[in-house]
């Protein structure tokens, strides 16, 4: 008669995650390891109560990414990164609006999102008061105060607040035109020129007069129309 033994279940840190084959081996190691001890960063200092989460923390300075995406090959130095990024991938969106329904690949996406329909505002500019829905873009309104413009354009030196300004800006010297109308072929360097484009072939005109009804394809147009308008009054 075979006698099957049941194998130990193995006995998991609650520090460290690390598991071990027996009780005792996992008193000795938090004895050992985690005793009160706090892991210091070597290049910054911070201090960690986990040696788990200094690992993770050293990444930023060493620049080390261990996660990579099996579809094309960007890395990550955090998994809940990598398993982010998938998503544009997969096209799966898990986090979905309550008020219209609408859906996100991103938590943090959804919750932008939902300041359009509460109005919240919860960035505020200390030097003016002007508030903004999202973080980032508080960032990029403090420049207009401090002047500051850290972003600088490689082939010229002329330099810009925004990152998406010198994106734009170097497209004058590559002459690139990565934006493409579906029906034509025809290709712009911004991402607006191919909108107001896109309105010659569907004759949509959304910008309206409120004064006589009168629509147009381009908001410029509509500007220089309301002039005639201001002028009859004057006379």
């Amino acid at each position: 008669m075979h006698v099957t033994l049941a194998k130990k279940k193995p006995s998991e840190c609650q520090f460290c995650k690390k598991c071990y084959n027996s009780i005792c081996k996992l008193k000795a190691h938090v004895r050992l390891c985690h005793n009160g001890k706090t892991s210091t960063c070597p290049f910054c200092g911070k201090t960690f109560k986990l040696e788990g989460d200094l690992s993770k923390h050293m990444m930023i300075h060493t620049g080390e990414k261990r996660f990579s995406c099996g579809d094309c090959g960007k890395s990550f130095n955090r998994k809940g990164n990598l398993n982010q990024h998938i998503r544009t991938h997969t096209g799966e969106k898990l986090f979905s609006c309550g008020d219209c329904g609408k859906s996100f690949s991103h938590k943090r996406n959804l919750t932008e999102h939902v300041r359009t329909h509460t109005g919240e505002k919860p960035f505020s500019c200390n030097d003016c008061g002007k508030s903004f829905k999202q973080k980032g873009h508080l960032t990029m309104h403090k420049l207009t105060h401090t002047g500051e413009k850290p972003f600088s354009c490689g082939y010229c030196g002329k330099r810009f607040n925004r990152k998406q300004a010198l994106t734009m800006h170097k497209l004058t010297h590559t002459g690139e035109k990565p934006f493409s109308c579906g029906d034509c072929g025809k290709s712009f360097t911004l991402k607006d020129s191919l909108k107001k484009h896109k309105l010659t072939h569907t004759g949509e005109k959304p910008f309206s007069c409120n004064d006589c009804g009168k629509s147009f394809k381009q908001k410029g147009h509509l500007k220089v129309h309301k002039l005639t308008h201001t002028d009859s009054h004057r006379r």
